[in-house]
C-alpha cells in the first residue's frame, strides 16, 4: 500500500517540513568530474563551489560513493516516446517522491511549508542555484511562469489541475523574494505537495525566463515575425516550440534552453536518426554525501529503435544498460534470462501500481450519436466482458501468471473493492449473446449485428503497435467478440499517431491502456479508470473536459452518477485529512464499480527490467508507475559505471 507519510501530511496541513541534517561542505570540500575540472582549470568554467547553490542537495549513495564517468545507454522507441526521457533525466520538480514512494521531500525547492488550513505554501528556493548556462535561477522564473505562461490563455488554454480550484480559478503565486515564493489558494489544497510531485506535474522548473523571454510577444515586440521567418504561424507556436510546454517530451527537442536537469539535451531526436545524446550540466545541484558533485555519469545515449524486436536485439547484445518498458513482457522473460550472460545484464524488480494489465476503453462521448448511446449502454458493456476468455488471454499471452479481474484496487489495500474488482469477469458468451439479442437483434448475412441505423456495428480499437501485450492479447480477444456478433478490428500505429489521435484526440471507437493508480495514494492521484477525472481517461474525454472546463465546446454533461464522483473528489482534493481521503475514495470506487466504465483482464503481478552489470547504485526494486516516473525518484545521478 502506498501511503503520503507523516512528513508529507504535516506539510499539507500546516506544518513545516522538517528537513533531514545536510552535511555541510567548505569549498575546499567540494568535488567534481574530472572534465568539469579540466574547464575550470583552462578558465572555461567557474569553480564548482561557484557553480553550485549555498545549500545544495544531498544525495545519499544507494550502495557505495560513485566513480565519475561513462555514458548510460537508454532506448526509445520511435519518435513518439520521448515521455521516457523525463524518466532518467527530466524530473526535477520543486518536491520529490522518495524513492520508496511513502512520501515526498524537497527537491528544488530547498524548504516548503503550508499554513494551518493548507490554503498557502510557501517556498524556499536555493540560494545561489543556477540554471545549465550559469545563468541565476530564482524566483524571477518562478513568477515568469506564472504571469507569462500559465496565466497567458494563448499559451495555456487551461491550468493544470493542481493549480486550479475546484471552481476552475487559478492558485495565485505571491513574490516574497529572490528565493522564496507562495502558492495561495482561495481554499484548502491538500495534494498539493503529492500533486507537485507527480511525474510531470510541475512545469514552474522549466521555464528559464532570460532564454524564453525573446520568443515571447510581451518582451520581444517582434517575436511575430521571428515566427514567421522561420516558417511558423506566430509568436505562440515558436514559444510553445522552443519551451516544449505545448506536448510532454517537446522540452528534449530544444538543445539551446537551459535547464535544471542533471544532463542536457545536445543531440536532440531529429539531429541523429539513431541516437539522441544528453550530457552532464556542470551546473547541477545536486551532491553526493562526500561533496561530489552529480551526477556521476557523463553522458545519457538514447537510441532510437524502429520497433521492440530491434529494441530487444541490442538488449540481448548488451547494447541497453537499463530498461522496463516495451521488451520487459511475460513473452520475453524466458529469452531474456537466457541471455543475461552474454548480455552482461540481470533482473530488477518493478512493483506493481496497474489496476490492470489491459483496460478496454470504449469512447463513451463518441462523435457518432449512434455509438455513443451503445456504448453508454452498461449492459453492452458486461456483454462484452462476459464474451472474453480471461483465462485462455492469461495462459498464452501473460505465461499463466494472474487471475481475472476488472481494473481495481489491489486485493491487499484498504481500498479494495470486490465488486469493482471481480462483476462480469466470467466467460460465458450465452450470458453475452442473450444480452445482445436485446440490445442488438438485427444481424447481417455474415453474422454481425446492426445498430438501430441499420448499419453493420463495427469497433475499432487503435492502439499504440510497441505495446505488444496488448497486440498479442488481440489476437486471442477478437475472434471471441467476433463470436458475439461484434465486428471488431485493432488498428495499431506509431506512438505519436496515437497520442495525436487517442490521447490528444477524441474521434476513434475504443483503446487499451493499463496506466493509473491501483492502490493507496497513487489511486487518489491517478484515479483515471474509476472516474474521468483527467485526459487519461480516454473513454470519456467529453466527460473530463466538462469537468475541469464545462465552457469548453467539447465538454459533454456526464450522467448524474459521474457528476456525484467528481464532487467527492472536490472534496477529497480539499482535506488533508488522511483518513477522510479514503472514506472519499471508497466512496467514489463504489460508484465505478455500479457504473463499469471500463474492463479488463487481470491484476497484474510485479514486472522487471534489465540492468547492465557494470550499474551500480540503482535499486534492486521499485514501484512502475509514469507517476512515479520509474526509475526517476531513485536518483539515476547517483547510478555510476565500473
Amino acid at each position: 500500500m502506498t501511503l503520503i507519510s507523516r512528513r508529507a501530511f504535516l506539510a499539507a496541513t500546516g506544518a513545516a517540513m522538517v528537513l533531514p541534517a545536510i552535511p555541510t561542505f567548505a569549498q575546499s570540500g567540494l568535488k567534481e568530474a574530472p572534465a568539469l575540472a579540466e574547464a575550470v582549470a583552462a578558465g572555461t568554467l567557474p569553480p564548482v563551489a561557484e557553480r553550485l547553490p549555498v545549500n545544495p542537495m544531498v544525495v545519499q549513495p544507494l550502495e557505495s560513493v560513485g566513480t565519475y564517468g561513462g555514458d548510460l545507454r537508454a532506448a526509445l522507441v520511435g519518435g513518439g516516446s520521448l515521455n521516457m526521457m523525463h524518466r532518467y533525466q527530466g524530473y526535477e520538480p520543486l518536491v520529490r517522491y522518495t524513492p520508496d514512494w511513502t512520501g515526498v521531500i524537497p527537491n528544488v525547492a530547498e524548504s516548503f511549508e503550508a499554513n494551518e488550513d493548507a490554503s498557502v505554501y510557501t517556498f524556499k528556493l536555493r540560494e545561489g542555484h543556477k540554471w545549465s548556462d550559469g545563468q541565476p535561477f530564482t524566483t524571477d522564473d518562478i513568477m515568469f511562469f506564472y504571469e507569462d505562461v500559465l496565466l497567458n490563455e494563448e499559451l495555456t488554454v487551461s491550468p493544470p489541475t493542481p493549480l486550479r480550484t475546484l471552481d476552475g480559478r487559478t492558485a495565485k503565486f505571491e513574490k516574497v523574494d529572490a528565493t522564496t515564493f507562495r502558492i495561495v489558494f482561495p481554499e484548502s489544497n491538500g495534494l498539493l505537495p503529492l500533486r507537485l510531485a507527480w511525474a510531470n506535474d510541475d512545469r514552474s522548473t522549466r521555464v528559464p525566463r532570460h532564454y524564453l523571454e525573446q520568443f515571447h510577444i510581451k518582451y520581444n515586440p517582434d517575436a511575430d515575425k521571428l515566427a514567421t521567418d522561420q516558417g511558423m504561424t506566430g509568436w505562440v507556436q515558436l514559444f510553445q516550440i522552443k519551451s516544449g510546454i505545448a506536448v510532454d517530451g517537446e522540452i528534449f527537442k530544444n538543445k539551446d534552453m537551459p535547464t535544471l536537469y542533471g544532463w542536457k539535451i545536445t543531440q536532440p531526436i531529429g539531429e541523429s536518426a539513431e541516437y539522441s545524446i544528453a550530457e552532464r550540466n556542470p551546473y547541477y545541484f545536486k551532491v553526493d554525501t562526500d561533496g561530489n558533485q552529480l551526477p556521476y555519469i557523463d553522458r545519457l545515449t538514447y537510441a532510437v529503435a524502429a520497433d521492440n524486436e530491434v529494441l530487444l536485439l541490442k538488449a540481448l547484445q548488451g547494447e541497453i544498460d537499463v530498461i522496463d518498458q516495451w521488451i520487459c513482457t511475460p513473452a520475453n522473460r524466458a529469452v531474456l534470462f537466457d541471455g543475461k550472460q552474454a548480455g552482461g545484464y540481470d533482473f530488477y524488480t518493478t512493483t506493481s501500481t496497474e489496476p490492470n494489465e489491459m483496460v478496454f476503453q470504449l469512447n463513451l462521448t463518441h462523435v457518432d450519436p449512434v455509438k455513443r448511446a451503445l456504448f453508454q449502454n452498461k449492459d453492452f458493456r458486461i456483454a462484452l466482458s462476459h464474451a472474453i476468455d480471461r483465462q485462455a488471454v492469461i495462459d498464452t499471452v501473460f505465461i499463466g501468471q494472474g487471475a481475472p479481474a476488472q481494473p481495481a484496487i489491489r486485493p491487499e489495500d484498504p481500498l479494495y473493492n470486490e465488486q469493482l474488482a471481480t462483476q462480469y469477469t466470467e466467460f460465458d458468451l450465452a450470458k453475452a449473446n442473450e444480452l445482445l439479442d436485446t440490445i442488438l437483434p438485427n444481424k447481417d448475412g455474415e453474422g454481425y449485428r446492426l445498430m438501430e441505423d441499420g448499419k453493420r456495428l463495427t469497433i475499432i480499437f487503435e492502439i499504440d503497435q510497441v505495446r505488444t501485450t496488448f497486440v498479442d492479447s488481440f489476437q486471442l480477444v477478437l475472434p471471441m467478440l467476433r463470436a458475439a456478433g461484434i465486428d471488431t478490428q485493432m488498428r495499431t500505429m506509431d506512438r505519436s499517431l496515437w497520442e495525436v489521435r487517442v490521447r490528444q484526440g477524441g474521434e476513434y471507437d475504443a483503446t487499451v491502456h493499463k496506466f493509473g493508480g491501483n492502490g493507496g495514494i497513487a489511486a487518489i492521484l491517478d484515479p483515471r479508470y474509476f472516474f474521468p477525472n483527467t485526459t487519461e481517461a480516454m473513454y470519456a474525454k467529453g466527460w473530463q473536459i466538462w469537468y475541469n472546463d464545462p465552457t469548453s465546446p467539447d465538454a459533454v454533461e456526464p450522467p448524474a452518477a459521474t457528476q456525484q464522483q467528481f464532487a467527492l473528489y472536490d472534496e477529497l482534493r480539499q482535506t488533508g485529512d488522511q483518513a477522510r481521503q479514503q472514506e472519499l475514495m471508497a466512496q467514489i470506487l463504489q460508484i465505478a464499480a455500479d457504473q463499469f466504465y471500463v474492463f479488463g483482464v487481470t491484476l497484474p503481478l510485479n514486472g522487471y527490467g534489465i540492468v547492465a552489470n557494470r550499474i551500480h547504485n540503482m535499486a534492486k526494486s521499485m514501484p512502475n508507475s509514469w507517476g512515479y516516473p520509474t526509475p526517476a525518484p531513485t536518483n539515476p545521478e547517483q547510478y555510476y559505471i565500473s
